[in-house]
């Protein structure tokens, strides 16, 4: 899969980007979520992880391309 990623022009820079985005992403849904939602902090914490949890697969996935930019 990460060869097949690879070989349609995704690199480990912009799966790294994805993963800071995410982190980003993650407090920005939080925020919006307090302050729009009138459903209280536990549902825009509910939102603020699971956006958050994005950012490990992408940083994991730009770590699998890095290593594949390096023996292509």
């Amino acid at each position: 899969m990460i060869k097949k990623m690879h070989d349609m022009g995704m690199t480990s820079t912009i799966a790294y980007a994805a993963g800071l985005a995410s982190i980003g992403m993650s407090v920005a849904s939080w925020m919006v979520s307090r302050k729009a939602e009138n459903a209280g902090t536990d549902r825009a914490d509910r939102w603020g992880i699971y956006v958050g949890l994005w950012a490990p697969t992408f940083l994991s996935v730009g770590n699998a391309l890095k290593l594949e930019e390096t023996h292509s």
